[in-house]
């Protein structure tokens, strides 16, 4: 039985040369296409598809906050992300959503349906140039993980509001603590954290999504 497969992308020419490509052997059947991300949403509600191949950048809403929203709708529908981003960024954030594969469309007609296969068996599917670099950035998360454990509650409440450009005397008055008290807070953060300045630290508290900007 053919794999039955929906196409979300906002350029025609892409989705009816994914569409030739697949249907070209039988193995696979594309049953809905939409051309943004409301439109594939609308479209999820009445189609089920083994597979979703989602672009990343679409119009009135993108890859990832369709794959969020399907998460969020507890959709039971497998993605594989099919972009031309090859920014890690993207990758991890489409990781940490719940995305089942990730491929680049440079790739291969034959790693393309490997990868929709080996989604479709329920394995995860990585573009293969992009796993090393994304270990690295896990292995840098983790880290930083270990190094939010080591803060006391009251230190993470300074490096929030240092991170903001909070003066120490400001950070003192808010919390009813001396400013010498502050200033052993900030000189104990920097050590835990692993930073020399207070740019560093704000750079530290955004990566890690401890403060909004």
């Amino acid at each position: 039985m053919a794999v039955k497969v929906m196409i979300a992308d906002d350029h025609s020419m892409i989705r009816e040369g994914l569409k030739q490509l697949l249907e070209l052997e039988g193995d696979f059947e594309v049953i809905a296409e939409a051309c943004d991300g409301v439109d594939c949403l609308e479209k999820l509600k009445t189609v089920v598809p083994d597979i979703l191949l989602l672009d990343i950048n679409m119009p009135n809403m993108n890859g990832l906050e369709v794959l969020q929203k399907m998460k969020d709708m507890k959709m039971k529908v497998k993605v594989l992300v099919l972009t031309v981003h090859n920014e890690v960024e993207y990758l991890l954030k489409a990781v940490d959503i719940g995305v089942n594969g990730y491929l680049l469309k440079d790739s291969e007609s034959a790693e393309l349906k490997k990868a929709i296969l080996a989604v479709v068996n329920g394995e995860d599917y990585i573009q293969p140039s992009l796993i090393p670099v994304l270990n690295s950035k896990m292995l840098d998360r983790d880290s930083d993980s270990s190094k939010i454990e080591s803060l006391t509650r009251r230190e993470l409440e300074v490096l929030k509001m240092l991170s903001y450009g909070t003066y120490n005397k400001e950070i003192a008055e808010h919390l009813n603590i001396s400013e010498r008290t502050v200033k052993n807070h900030v000189s104990n953060i920097f050590k835990k954290i692993g930073v020399t300045d207070r740019t560093q630290a704000a750079v530290f508290a955004i990566r890690n999504n401890l403060i909004t900007i």
